[in-house]
């Protein structure tokens, strides 16, 4: 392990417990405990757990909270009314590109809560502060490193989270997905992941996430590694920052045209102007391999509208099929049949809708 890798403060439980560790975006982290498939069907049909405390909370506070965010980001916080209540968005630059895409929690008009990704968590905190200080919000940003957070999911992933915090369950038990409560002065408890299974994220101060991660082995949940969180957010249909979109990517050529809304027609908020203006459509779709071989990222597709090109692609442990996104031509639509360069043949493949898996079953495509 370099010494320059950063560690959450589950590392060392993670060594502990045998887990293949890897540099990943600057943090040294499990790939897998032993079985990556094991893992991810844990998930998928009992409850497994991953460390995301390298992923970072930033509080948001001030009498400008609201405004700020408005501008900031494509999609509208003017609709979160409801304490608790989440929203998934992308931050732009000028040009409509994707700075990152992160959630953002409302608690009060002053006050919210922003998750952005480990890799781009210091231009994150760069361009908001920059921004703050440049159109002159009234507004305080702080960069939340004394939290840890994991992410229990599956279909039994709530119910094991009540049997190691009994006293949880009552804050919890009725959260529709997309919301979350505090069960303590600082700890967070929300209805949200990233493996299309339901669950918990919980955000905890960092001193008590050992405790936890013990407290819920010890009821069956399932250490599981970022091999296995990269299957299940394939199948489920879920982008990944820096794969599926960065800043040379708008919205709507990554398949989140959906998180480019206002309900306010006047609302100017940062790259809005080039996406109406400059906007290049593309179709962001799933492929589904017809023959044997794996799919990757930036292998070329070829169909009747024209080449494209996969972004993400894997074998899918549920399916028993190679899965990919691809970035088609306009007009590439589901049900057409394409095929992809695999190491120099061109091997048949299906156009399908997102996602894959919902649920923990498969998708039917016709």
């Amino acid at each position: 392990m370099s010494a320059t890798l950063k560690r959450t403060p589950l590392a060392d439980t993670h060594v502990a417990a045998g887990a293949r560790m890897v540099d990943f975006g600057g943090w040294d982290m499990p790939l897998a405990y032993g079985s990556q498939l094991e893992e991810h069907h844990a998930v998928r049909q009992d409850a497994g757990m991953f460390d995301v405390s390298h992923m970072l909370n930033v509080d948001v506070t001030g009498a400008g909270a609201t405004d700020f965010l408005r501008r900031l980001v494509a999609n509208d916080v003017a609709r979160l009314t409801t304490p608790g209540r989440a929203l998934y968005s992308c931050m732009l630059n000028p040009q409509g590109g994707i700075i990152d895409d992160l959630i953002i929690y409302f608690f009060a008009a002053d006050r919210f809560r922003v998750v952005v990704n480990a890799g781009t968590a210091d231009k994150d905190i760069a361009w908001m502060q920059r921004v703050a200080r440049a159109e002159g919000f009234d507004v305080e940003i702080a960069p939340r490193r004394d939290l840890a957070m994991i992410a229990v999911q599956g279909p039994n992933a709530r119910a094991k989270v009540w049997a190691a915090r009994p006293d949880w369950q009552a804050a919890t038990e009725g959260l529709a997905p997309f919301n979350g409560a505090f069960v303590g002065d600082d700890t967070l408890v929300a209805r949200t992941g990233y493996t299309g299974e339901d669950g918990f994220e919980i955000v905890l101060p960092a001193a008590d996430v050992v405790a936890l991660w013990q407290d819920l082995t010890a009821q069956g949940v399932r250490p599981a590694g970022l091999g296995a969180r990269d299957t299940l957010r394939l199948e489920a249909g879920m982008n990944l920052y820096g794969q599926d979109m960065d800043e040379l990517i708008h919205p709507n050529q990554a398949g989140l045209t959906w998180t480019v809304w206002s309900k306010d027609a006047e609302r100017r908020f940062i790259g809005r102007d080039a996406i109406e203006q400059f906007a290049t459509p593309a179709a962001f779709l799933g492929l589904k391999l017809n023959e044997r071989g794996v799919m990757r990222a930036h292998m070329t597709v070829r169909g009747a509208q024209g080449e494209g090109e996969i972004t993400s692609g894997t074998m899918s442990p549920t399916l028993g099929v190679s899965i990919a996104f691809a970035r088609l031509p306009a007009g590439a639509k589901p049900g057409d049949t394409v095929e992809v360069d695999i190491r120099g043949k061109w091997v048949p493949a299906q156009v399908v809708k997102l996602p894959f898996v919902r649920n923990g079953k498969a998708v039917e495509h016709s």
